[in-house]
């Protein structure tokens, strides 16, 4: 049976590890001819040759090397279908409003926030083109709740990306383009990992709160981001896909 991307071209930002590693061999394996986007040329490399797709360096926040990153695409591929704009940063100076400078929070938000505003701008005529497509843009579940362990910057830049979202797949829902923000809770990635090793008290706090008692697996956010990415998922639009393990529902969770 055909897959679920078959005759689809996806482009994903921050490919070459965690949930854009995982999101590009999912594709991959349901059909999609993948972009992958990384400014990290050995893991990029790998990546793309392990789905037999196409790395391409790029700064996304930069303009010239964002349309130029979906011209090498367009060109190598013939077509764009889906957007998966999912890089992003999340440094240890960016903590409380209190302490965070102002270069830390603009260098968030420009990797966070600006990239997906350029992805957007950008990326979009090109599935215009074809007709429609699906745009999936990472925010956060901190987009929707509120952390006394703040990183401020993150948390803002995330809220951005939300309602950015929001508003494009309504404005664009009836030329085809869907936008959805998809909204991970705590993944296990080894930025979490080294948050454990370095400071057990504060990852604990974060632990605690989950339903599920554990953090996701990246895998688990890549399927997310499949169902958003294929005709599965035809009448969603605009919407705040929270893949979170119950986080933000819970009030009291389980011993």
């Amino acid at each position: 049976m055909p897959g679920r991307l078959e005759g689809k071209v996806a482009v994903i930002t921050g490919a070459a590890s965690g949930i854009g590693r995982e999101s590009a061999r999912r594709f991959a394996e349901e059909g999609a001819g993948v972009c992958v986007v990384d400014l990290d040329p050995s893991g990029g490399k790998e990546v793309a040759a392990s789905v037999d797709g196409l790395y391409v360096r790029a700064d996304v926040t930069d303009p010239k090397d964002v349309q130029r990153m979906y011209r090498e695409a367009a060109d190598y591929f013939g077509r764009l279908d889906v957007l998966f704009n999912n890089a992003g940063i999340s440094p240890p100076e960016d903590g409380s409003i209190l302490e965070t400078s102002i270069d830390a929070w603009q260098r968030v938000q420009d990797a966070n926030l600006k990239s997906v505003y350029l992805c957007c701008k950008y990326g979009i005529p090109y599935l215009l083109e074809n007709g429609g497509g699906s745009v999936i843009n990472t925010a956060s579940f901190v987009a929707v709740m509120g952390a006394a362990t703040s990183q401020i910057s993150y948390t803002a830049s995330k809220g951005g990306v939300l309602a950015m979202s929001r508003e494009l797949g309504v404005q664009f829902a009836r030329q085809g383009v869907r936008v959805n923000a998809l909204c991970p809770g705590p993944v296990d990635t080894p930025l979490l990992q080294e948050l454990f090793a370095k400071d057990p008290e504060k990852a604990k706090r974060r632990l605690v709160h989950l339903p599920m008692g554990r953090f996701a697996k990246a895998a688990e956010i890549a399927n997310a981001a499949l169902f958003l990415a294929s005709d599965e998922s035809s009448y969603v639009t605009a919407s705040t896909f929270l893949v979170d393990g119950g986080l933000s529902g819970a009030y009291v969770t389980p011993e």
